[in-house]
């Protein structure tokens, strides 16, 4: 369809109020054209496989680690650099490793904070600050203080420790760890590629859908097996005794 100039307006009037808005999202999206490319994964054959893939997706395919090496560089010991990583994979897991140790909770939880925020802001900088407050699921205004102090502020460690501070007298401070970790893992993976066989012979691609369905951005290319499934779902016969015999052995293995 061949629209004139007042075509365009009416078009744009049903997104933009007025012509600053148009302009505003012109020099946004040339501006976003001019960052690096997000990072995209490419995951086949997870076959119900559940544990692992979730483990792809906590790793952020690899991602995290390097945006650890890329905010601490030589100033973390290797060990203290797993511990982030797994922290950021696992962060409910790992708090509560930290509290059964009996360590010092409010002095881990600061420091803690502090270098998350500083991976998060590495793991935000290929994206503009709007998509990054789009990315963080709690506490947005605090996190995006957090990764932007201005400069020109006075006592500027003073006011971002005073904030780490109130976090963890709040009693917050798991909750903010966590999505601090939920940030980092979702900027890490900017977009997911299944290309094929979430179902099969393992026990969980319900639990893999169920995540899927709650990822920022994919996209699916069903394979083989995933057709199988889905045509057992619609009862076709030689289908569904196949699927069949697959779920007496995952049935038999879960309960031996």
């Amino acid at each position: 369809m061949k629209y004139s100039k007042e075509g365009y307006i009416k078009l744009l009037s049903k997104t933009f109020k007025n012509e600053n808005e148009v302009l505003e999202e012109i020099i946004n999206l040339n501006a976003i054209l001019a960052l690096p490319k997000g990072t995209e994964v490419f995951v086949s054959d997870v076959h119900g496989e559940y544990e692992p893939f979730i483990h792809i997706l906590n790793s952020g395919a690899g991602r995290v680690r390097s945006k650890i090496d890329l905010a601490f560089g030589d100033t973390l010991e290797q060990t203290e650099k797993n511990k982030l990583a797994t922290l950021i994979a696992y962060p409910e897991e790992k708090m509560k490793q930290i509290k059964e140790n009996d360590q010092n909770t409010k002095e881990w939880y600061k420091i803690s904070i502090a270098r998350l925020v500083e991976i998060c802001r590495r793991a935000g900088g290929k994206y503009t600050r709007s998509k990054v407050r789009k990315a963080l699921p709690k506490f947005k205004y605090i996190i995006d203080e957090l990764l932007h102090v201005p400069e020109e502020v006075d006592n500027k460690e003073e006011y971002y420790n005073s904030i780490i501070l109130s976090i963890i007298d709040l009693g917050i401070a798991e909750e903010f760890i966590i999505a601090l970790c939920d940030a980092i893992k979702q900027m890490s993976i900017d977009h997911l590629h299944l290309v094929g066989d979430i179902f099969d012979r393992g026990l969980h691609p319900d639990y893999i859908i169920e995540r899927l369905m709650k990822f920022h951005s994919l996209d699916i290319e069903w394979g083989n097996h995933d057709i199988l499934w889905m045509g057992a779902a619609v009862r076709e016969q030689g289908l569904y005794c196949k699927c069949y015999k697959n779920m007496c052995k995952i049935w038999k293995y879960e309960n031996t």
